[in-house]
């Protein structure tokens, strides 16, 4: 059963952008050590109703080396910043619908603070400096939205 685990530790990337669904379990599989005493997540999902309007789809584009490589720089920050072991980002691109999964941002720590701040830090970076837009389709028509 270990070397199974092992298999799958090895399978989650710790950078990516993609358009297929991610497994939050692999990835949260893959964090846990001997070292870490607590694993934090945040997991963004696409809304379905936003500023009084019902959104039908997402679409969610990325200059995708450019964002790899800076969401790789915020990982190497946060490792240098934080007292945490590891950290992993993976966002999505393409079009999604309300509840879809967007973004996942894990970390693991010794402590549950560390693990907590580095987490909040990392998707405040990523939503400020990858290049990645949005644009929500309503019944009203699409319209870019930022911070989202």
């Amino acid at each position: 059963m270990l070397f199974q685990y092992s298999l799958q530790q090895e399978v989650v990337r710790l950078i990516k952008i993609v358009e297929e669904d991610f497994s939050m379990e692999e990835v949260l599989l893959r964090l846990k050590t001997g070292e870490a005493g607590a694993i934090v997540s945040f997991l963004g999902v696409v809304k379905s109703l936003r500023e009084g309007d019902i959104v039908n789809e997402l679409i969610v584009e990325a200059y995708k080396e450019v964002a790899e490589e800076k969401l790789m720089e915020i990982r190497k920050e946060a490792l240098k910043k934080f007292d945490i072991i590891d950290a992993v980002i993976i966002h999505r691109i393409g079009r999604l619908k309300p509840l879809e999964n967007i973004v996942l941002v894990a970390v693991s720590s010794r402590t549950r603070k560390s693990a907590f701040e580095a987490c909040s830090w990392i998707i405040d970076e990523v939503k400020a400096k990858a290049p990645i837009w949005k644009k929500e389709i309503t019944p009203k028509g699409g319209r870019w939205v930022r911070g989202a």
